[in-house]
């Protein structure tokens, strides 16, 4: 195998995995050197953009994104950071004053729950009453199949392990009972 100038040799397995962690290392302790230089020259210029209180978010993830995305072959220099921290403040700045509008839009009216009238509460009474009743009209083992399931979160295998009947018959039985439930608040007041 022909080598280009320039290139390094191969490095056999261990000893690839051992070159690709101290290489790992070394990228991070240069990042982390690059970091201590220029985060006080990155946070003025990102302060111009988004104030004092994001400057620092605004490096940290311009920071973050290079520690992701960075190559060998990106060469990071001071021009390159003032970039990359000008265009993220940008974006900060855009996205906080998104979320500034959104939330001026919001009233209070929105937050506060609907009144609830006495004529809905007196409806809703009914209703229950009438399902209570569809209920206890069921037969006894329509109403624990149902009961079972809406309650107590029996799956249907479960509720026909327990009662000794098929999966099926669960269905049946459960369909039986759903149809009479809405016949039920269907119902009329007299229902």
């Amino acid at each position: 195998m022909t080598r280009l100038p320039g290139q390094s040799p191969p490095i056999p397995g261990r000893r690839r995995r051992w070159w690709a962690i101290l290489m790992k290392r070394l990228k991070a302790q240069k990042l982390e050197d690059l970091y201590r230089a220029e985060h006080g020259r990155l946070e003025r210029i990102a302060m111009r953009r988004v104030g004092p209180a994001g400057a620092a978010d605004v490096v940290q993830d311009v920071f973050a994104a290079i520690w992701s995305k960075t190559h060998d072959q990106v060469k990071l220099t001071p021009a390159y950071l003032a970039q990359a921290t000008k265009y993220t403040a940008i974006s900060h700045f855009r996205s906080r004053t998104r979320r500034d509008a959104f939330f001026r839009g919001i009233t209070e009216e929105q937050y506060a729950p609907t009144p609830i009238l006495p004529e809905q509460i007196a409806s809703d009474r009914q209703e229950l009453r009438r399902l209570e009743e569809a209920i206890r009209a069921l037969p006894l083992r329509t109403r624990q199949v149902f009961l079972l399931n809406r309650l107590h979160g029996c799956t249907y295998r479960e509720i026909g392990i327990g009662l000794g009947i098929s999966t099926s018959t669960v269905e049946r039985e459960m369909a039986r009972a759903i149809m009479a439930c809405r016949t039920g608040a269907e119902g009329g007041p007299d229902a």
